[in-house]
């Protein structure tokens, strides 16, 4: 059993650190929007700063929305490196940007600890059923060290490289994520006009080679007009600003992607920002003058 800090209680970070507490470990809690009664109730411990969680735990996750959150709740006022003493780990399970993260673990590493940074996929449904998906970066050691703490948050577990390599496997996979959603959307789109029922279109694709996770649930989703966030399209554009500011620095282009960010811009300037990611097809709907499953006109 460790002692561990955790920095970051949303969407994603309470049912985390809930699972972590459930295993027995003990836990330091600091969220900016207050820790959550039902973690202090199961024996997690609130603290006022992110600093004195770092004092107190030998091992610090933080799990907040982006790039300069992290650097906040690191370096900010009464931040997690103030707390630090050397032989820590630093753990962030954010989704940020890939270079600022081999700066922020090398002055974590200048404090002699270590840093991984250890994104993840599966959203809120995930988080809560302890099934993420984690790409880690990071040196092999303290991932080894971390490692049975993301088996109580997670199921798929990879070390890919070195510190940034987790992020760079984070940001490539909200691209596959967005362009499969964009391809989804189109194909349910095309085919409720076309007449057809999409929801037995959908169940007849689930068996052939188009079968995929997006087809399965936000195929669903689009069909059954159920756009509540499990992953707000407000984060999935932070997620592609990322992959595109990262292709114009490496010179690589990357079309669809860009194609994607903008659907999804749409859907924010029609008041989507809090859409479940799905409703990107909301977009194309517009543009189709057809909703998925409505009668076809004319």
């Amino acid at each position: 059993m460790m002692n561990i800090g955790f920095v970051g209680l949303g969407i994603m970070g309470s049912p985390m650190a809930g699972h972590l507490i459930a295993a027995g470990h003990t836990l330091f809690l600091n969220s900016l929007g207050g820790v959550p009664e039902a973690l202090t109730k199961a024996g997690g411990t609130a603290c006022a700063t992110p600093a004195e969680v770092a004092r107190k735990a030998d091992l610090v996750i933080t799990m907040v929305p982006d790039t300069p959150d992290v650097e906040s709740a690191l370096f900010g006022k009464d931040g997690i490196a103030s707390g630090l003493s050397a032989g820590k780990i630093v753990v962030d399970m954010s989704s940020i940007a890939p270079v600022e993260t081999k700066k922020f673990a090398k002055r974590i590493n200048e404090l002699g600890c270590d840093y991984l940074d250890a994104p993840v996929s599966g959203g809120e449904v995930g988080a809560k059923a302890a099934s993420l998906t984690i790409m880690v970066g990071g040196p092999e050691a303290a991932f080894e060290k971390a490692k049975p703490l993301f088996e109580k948050m997670g199921k798929n577990i990879t070390l890919v490289g070195g510190n940034g390599d987790g992020q760079t496997t984070k940001v490539a996979n909200q691209i596959i994520v967005a362009l499969t959603i964009e391809a989804v959307g189109e194909a349910l789109l095309f085919a409720s006009r076309a007449g057809a029922d999409p929801a037995r279109v959908r169940q007849a694709l689930m068996g052939g080679f188009a079968a995929s996770r997006i087809l399965e649930v936000h195929g669903e989703r689009m069909v059954k007009r159920t756009f509540e966030p499990g992953f707000r399209i407000a984060l999935h554009q932070k997620d592609l600003n990322l992959a595109l500011n990262s292709a114009r620095q490496l010179g690589v282009s990357l079309p669809n992607t860009a194609t994607a960010q903008e659907l999804f811009n749409a859907c924010v300037a029609h008041g989507g920002a809090a859409w479940d990611h799905s409703g990107m097809v909301k977009a194309l709907e517009l543009m189709a003058n057809h909703e998925i499953g409505a009668p076809v006109k004319g």
